[in-house]
């Protein structure tokens, strides 16, 4: 059914990313238009530069394009801003890619994120998870295959760190390297951008102060990383300069109560707060 619909919309499957089961694409992976619908229109006789220009929507931006509208149309999501303070663990940080041996990657804080992860999911695994809305089943993961979103000239994609669970921190910041640079260099496969059961996402020194993240459907909970900044935080009765940073987190409300999103992400915040 889903190959025939493809055939009537103009759609290569060879484009698409499944959102099912291993990969499989369901008919909500389609486009609700035909590829034809999308076609530029025709300039008129007196058109000029000066007029703009007009862009089609195909490939990777297309893909996009649909991916998110469907998500924000479909999911109720509930977005939950914490801060944290990451004054220990930039220090830790620091003192870490000070010793790197050659070879390793610098450490950014993202592999320190992702260890908070392995450790909250445990304690709330429905945060670990891919939501069939169709069939009202939720399937929660046992590992945790990390999506991590990654900006490319095409477009937002989104590798998959595979069982975070099992690795340590320089091997996760290997990965994101390597997952990273396949992304941009266009040679990740359908296997590397597909399957993951929770994402992070981060606009690195654009982070900006808050984001209200979309869920990376069918998952149900997206976790953002902000900017950092040094902020006077009130300690031991004065005001002190801290390093603080901003999670902005959503969730599929759905799946998730604003309670229990608030206690997971509070636990990640009481782990990055006490990196040792």
């Amino acid at each position: 059914a889903v190959r025939a619909a493809a055939r009537e919309l103009g759609v290569d499957l060879a484009d698409v990313r499944g959102s099912g089961p291993d990969g499989r694409i369901l008919r909500e992976d389609l486009p609700s238009r035909p590829m034809g619908a999308w076609q530029a229109p025709a300039c008129s006789a007196d058109a000029s530069p000066a007029d703009g220009e007009t862009i089609r929507i195909v490939g990777l931006r297309r893909k996009i394009a649909d991916r998110v509208s469907d998500a924000a149309r479909r999911i109720p999501h509930f977005t939950y801003v914490e801060e944290v303070d990451v004054t220990d663990l930039e220090a830790l940080r620091e003192e870490l890619n000070a010793l790197k041996p050659e070879g390793r990657p610098r450490l950014t804080i993202l592999p320190f994120l992702i260890l908070a992860l392995v450790s909250a999911v445990t304690r709330f695994p429905e945060m670990n998870a891919r939501f069939d809305d169709e069939a009202g089943i939720v399937r929660r993961s046992r590992p945790l295959h990390l999506g991590v979103a990654t900006q490319t000239d095409g477009g937002l994609v989104v590798p998959v760190l595979r069982d975070a669970q099992s690795r340590s921190l320089w091997d996760i910041a290997a990965e994101i390297a390597r997952l990273a640079e396949a992304a941009r260099a266009g040679t990740a496969t359908r296997e590397a951008l597909s399957g993951s059961t929770l994402t992070v996402t981060s606009l690195g020194r654009l982070g900006g102060i808050a984001t209200t993240p979309i869920i990376n459907a069918p998952e149900v909970a997206i976790v953002g990383v902000n900017r950092i900044a040094v902020r006077p935080v009130w300690r031991d009765n004065a005001f002190v300069p801290r390093k603080v940073m901003n999670l902005s987190s959503s969730f599929d409300h759905r799946i998730v109560d604003g309670w229990k999103a608030a206690e997971f992400i509070q636990d990640v915040r009481s782990l990055l707060e006490a990196p040792l």
